[in-house]
């Protein structure tokens, strides 16, 4: 889909939201995991499409596939890269190219429920993340590039959830045997 397509399905998009508010909330699909054995587990999604993820040899994986935690990073990284070009089709800033790249550090003795020399539990998230944004379009100025990777980062979904730290619902079924 082309930048002027890809504008007029936005508007169209924003034209039914602004008359009936209630149609922008939605259900997002689920995302199924099921371990596989060891460190192994596939992720399927209502389509059809499996993703296996594994951790390295030293955490007792196989090292052969992605991890969780890059999951994650590319999850950050595409919806930041969509939400950018979706605001830019929508100001009518034609894009050349666009790459976002996502980096952390995490500290793994926080997985294996390990404490810190202070005596206090290791978090087991990652401890910063860094988006870096590679951006070029024709016609547009440095500030306006920016300017528009910053509005298209407010209206990623993701970076809005690791801003917010919204509470996670558990709920938790137990199989007998």
């Amino acid at each position: 889909m082309g930048a002027n397509e890809l504008a007029a399905a936005l508007q169209r998009a924003e034209t039914v939201f602004r008359r009936r508010p209630e149609t922008g909330l939605h259900d997002d699909l689920q995302a199924t995991s099921r371990w596989e054995g060891g460190t192994r587990v596939v992720a399927s999604h209502a389509n059809g499409t499996q993703i296996t993820s594994d951790m390295p040899c030293e955490l007792g994986g196989t090292g052969d596939r992605i991890t969780p935690g890059w999951l994650f990073r590319a999850g950050l990284a595409s919806c930041s890269a969509t939400a950018i070009a979706m605001t830019a089709a929508a100001q009518g800033i034609d894009l050349a190219s666009l790459e976002v790249r996502v980096g952390s550090r995490s500290d793994a003795r926080g997985l294996l429920g390990m404490n810190g020399v202070d005596g206090e539990p290791v978090c087991a998230g990652p401890r910063d993340y860094e988006v870096r944004v590679g951006i070029a379009a024709h016609g547009a100025s440095p500030e306006r590039l920016r300017a528009l990777v910053d509005e298209g980062l407010r209206r990623s979904p993701m970076q809005q959830a690791l801003k917010t730290a919204m509470p996670i619902a558990l709920v938790v079924h137990v199989a007998t045997e």
